[in-house]
């Protein structure tokens, strides 16, 4: 990051609006992040809670861990750093948030209600008559 007189009051508040906008991010690293938001290792938190038209946020990108690290690329500088990104793209991660927790959720809920032994060890009585009647 450039350095900024201090003495230079109108370039102090243009890096600061420029930050306040936030930045952009290309397709590939959006991916990148929007994995991430999917599986709930961003933090999110606006840049300027007191200011309303500030719609940027402050985007935590934690690492990837467990099975998720062996499969998930994501670039070395965006490993466990803080990104300001713009409010359009920080609507977007967070609807992409929502959706992985939700069908995280959903999967959980199933896991917790299937039945495992019968899906092992049940045969219906017809399934049993047709692998005989093909058998003989």
């Amino acid at each position: 990051m450039k350095s900024i007189p201090i003495t230079d009051v109108s370039s102090l508040k243009n890096e600061l609006k420029r930050y306040k906008v936030g930045k952009k991010l290309e397709i590939p690293r959006f991916n990148q992040l929007a994995r991430m938001a999917y599986m709930g290792r961003l933090v999110m938190t606006p840049l300027d809670p007191e200011d309303p038209s500030c719609k940027s946020f402050l985007v935590h990108v934690q690492e990837p861990q467990g099975l998720a690290a062996h499969f998930i690329d994501l670039d070395e500088d965006l490993q466990d750093t803080i990104l300001i990104l713009d409010g359009e793209q920080s609507m977007a991660m967070a609807g992409i948030m929502q959706a992985g927790v939700e069908e995280r959720a959903l999967w959980h809920q199933a896991l917790n209600e299937r039945d495992f032994y019968f899906s092992a060890f049940y045969r219906p009585k017809d399934k049993e008559v047709q692998d005989g009647a093909v058998q003989s």
